[in-house]
């Protein structure tokens, strides 16, 4: 069930933001396969395979962003936005800013720790 309302800390995005969130996933998740499967294929060190973590990071984020229903960039910046895309509002509540930056901070470190076990996973492949 998607949240019609700005929640500090739960909610800053609607519906059309999350729809985005996820397509930002799949797409990036699909980059990160290409890459792996023609960095593979190539024969080139398996070293090379680490650059899968920043599309596995944008896509862990997208996803994360969408199931969350919290677009971490909105939360660090103070915003929400529960319309049509690129309609932002501002949050003035101190109060509510900090709940958005940790909400936005979590996020992120979630990313950055998918990211790194799918870099790790794609050094180990054969």
């Amino acid at each position: 069930m998607t949240q019609n309302e700005y929640i500090p800390g739960q909610c800053n995005i609607g519906p059309d933001e999350i729809a985005r969130r996820r397509n930002v996933g799949w797409v990036s998740l699909a980059i990160s396969l290409v890459l792996i499967g023609t960095l593979e294929g190539a024969g080139v060190d398996p070293w090379w395979r680490l650059l899968v973590f920043f599309p596995a990071a944008l896509s862990a984020s997208g996803f994360l962003q969408a199931f969350y229903h919290f677009c971490s960039g909105f939360g660090r910046a103070g915003l929400y936005n529960f319309g049509a895309l690129g309609g932002i509002h501002h949050i003035d509540d101190d109060l509510s800013k900090a709940k958005d930056k940790k909400k936005a901070y979590q996020i992120i470190l979630y990313s950055v720790l998918i990211a790194g076990a799918a870099a790790i996973i794609a050094i180990a492949l054969p």
